[in-house]
């Protein structure tokens, strides 16, 4: 069934228009109705930085008084170093940020807002404590796999070894931020919204602190959600096998600052809107999900009904599947002659067991007869590529539609990968015996430019004649099929579970005659376009 994944377009509308200053009005009345005139005038967004910007300052200039240091020299004093150049080698230099030019503006705001650096707003900004996770302790240790959904899973999180100082270091408290610094989750953000105890974080997370009484903290995470945000952080990510993105990216980053009784008015409104918008994003989700999971149901329905005998009437003058594979038997005996030289036909020359009562799955009509899906088969043999060729491989299938892909890959003899084995022939069923429930599976349905030839990591199955390869296909999509190749007993591994080519060919098969193989394929055929319109 095809993955569906949540509608976020209406969110992230709401989250834009927040940031822009478009959520909600300018204009925000103070608390009290009762003022001066004087007093109706709220401070501004430039007011607001200004003065965080200068109380900040006062307050690095007290420490630095208290210290007798400053925050950016180390002292040489009797070769050791100071507290707070230990402090200062974990978290982000207060490096003078760059103005910011017209050219990093990407849209206008309301005349009371500014815009700012992340660094001049921040009041630190700094990296986590490394250390191996433990099974107990006395300290726990918030790692970036913790942090699901907006929340961190406590009972998961481990404990680490800390010592006192540097838990005062780490300690996150209410209102931090944290920030995802490395590989896939590179940019996640956590709020703490709770006092917590005895709780640091790892190394692979950034934390943000602000002067909260003058910055609202949801306005900040909420930032760091909107599509301003992600832009500067996939323009500041370094590229790698790991990709990352440091402090001094994230202090650079540029923030819509709204006057604090703005920034709490757009709180106020998100908290009101985003619930209704998670129940209308997750209905619609369900909507698709019951969608999708209807119109799969119905097709396994189909194929399985079609398999026992009840999709079409079973007609006498039609003869006897029994007698179907008694000739097919006699000329797969005739084929045991064949040599293992390419391009010659070859089935299997292990003898297939017989079936017993325990095995068959369920009843087929009188006129069927159960065999082993080798006993209906063979194939055209393998050989290493001498020239130009078409390659199929799993890629090669789009294994929604079950069919190849119209681009042909043409590799040459001497770039031929090591699986390019398998020879093919039009009319051939290919099926993937490497993860066998993903239905990498087609019928070689097309004329190629080049000798086409697949990875050995498919079962290459030619039809004897009396067999229609459709029928026979259909069969191995049906649950019945499905079921026998997954099971643990026969797809063996765990990460890439595969069923080799004896467990697959000990598979049973219903079979019918011939004349009404083609029945079921075109009641099949008229029924799935149906059953494609219950997902539109």
């Amino acid at each position: 069934m095809t993955q569906i994944k949540k509608d976020t377009s209406l969110r992230k509308a709401i989250l834009q228009a927040a940031v822009t200053g478009k959520l909600i009005s300018t204009v925000v009345e103070p608390a009290s109705a009762v003022v001066e005139p004087a007093e109706t005038t709220i401070e501004t967004g430039r007011q607001l930085l200004d003065r965080i910007i200068e109380e900040r300052n006062k307050k690095l200039l007290e420490e630095t008084k208290r210290n007798h240091t400053d925050l950016q020299i180390s002292t040489k004093s009797a070769g050791k170093k100071s507290d707070l150049r230990s402090k200062s080698q974990i978290c982000v230099t207060k490096k003078e940020l760059p103005p910011i030019t017209e050219e990093e503006i990407p849209f206008e705001i309301p005349e009371n807002w500014c815009w700012c650096r992340w660094g001049e707003l921040s009041d630190s900004i700094q990296y986590g404590y490394n250390a191996p996770a433990k099974e107990s302790g006395r300290i726990k240790m918030v790692r970036i796999t913790d942090i699901q959904n907006g929340k961190v899973e406590w009972e998961n999180v481990p404990f680490c070894e800390i010592s006192d100082e540097d838990v005062i270091t780490y300690k996150l408290r209410k209102n931090d931020i944290l920030f995802a610094r490395t590989g896939g989750t590179v940019g996640k953000s956590f709020l703490v919204d709770e006092e917590l105890k005895d709780a640091v974080f790892a190394g692979y997370l950034i934390r943000t602190q602000y002067d909260f009484e003058k910055l609202n903290p949801k306005y900040m995470k909420l930032f760091m959600e909107s599509q301003l945000y992600w832009d500067q952080l996939k323009n500041g990510t370094i590229a790698t096998a790991q990709p990352n993105c440091n402090g001094q990216t994230l202090s650079k980053m540029i923030v819509p600052l709204p006057p604090l009784a703005v920034q709490n008015a757009i709180v106020s409104k998100l908290e009101q809107v985003l619930p209704l918008v998670d129940a209308y994003e997750n209905a619609v989700l369900q909507k698709e999900l019951l969608k999708g999971a209807l119109k799969d149901n119905v097709k396994k329905a189909i194929l399985q009904e079609a398999v026992q005998g009840k999709l079409v009437p079973q007609i006498a003058g039609e003869g006897s599947a029994k007698d179907l594979l008694a000739e097919i038997k006699k000329n797969h005996t005739d084929l045991q002659i064949s040599t293992k030289s390419a391009g010659k036909k070859s089935v299997t020359k292990k003898e297939l067991p017989p079936i017993t009562e325990d095995e068959i799955p369920f009843e087929i009509p009188e006129n069927w007869c159960w065999c082993r899906l080798g006993d209906l088969i063979y194939n055209n043999g393998q050989k290493t590529p001498d020239k130009k060729f078409s390659y199929i491989d799993i890629g090669s299938i789009d294994n929604i539609n079950q069919k190849l892909n119209e681009k042909e890959n043409l590799i040459l003899p001497e770039k031929a990968p090591s699986r390019a084995r398998k020879i093919v022939k039009k009319g051939d069923i290919i099926y993937s015996t490497v993860r066998p429930y993903l239905h990498n599976m087609c019928i070689i349905d097309k004329d190629f430019s080049e000798d086409p030839i697949a990875s050995t990591g498919f079962a290459v199955m030619s039809c004897c004649d009396a067999i229609y390869n459709k029928f026979l296909f259909y069969y191995l999509l049906s649950p019945t099929f499905d079921n026998y190749a997954n099971d643990t007993e026969n797809a063996k591994g765990v990460a890439y579970p595969a069923i080799n080519d004896d467990k697959l060919y000990k598979g049973l098969v219903p079979l019918p005659p011939l004349a009404e193989q083609k029945r079921i394929v075109a009641a099949i055929e008229q029924l799935l376009p149906l059953c494609e319109k219950l997902g539109a």
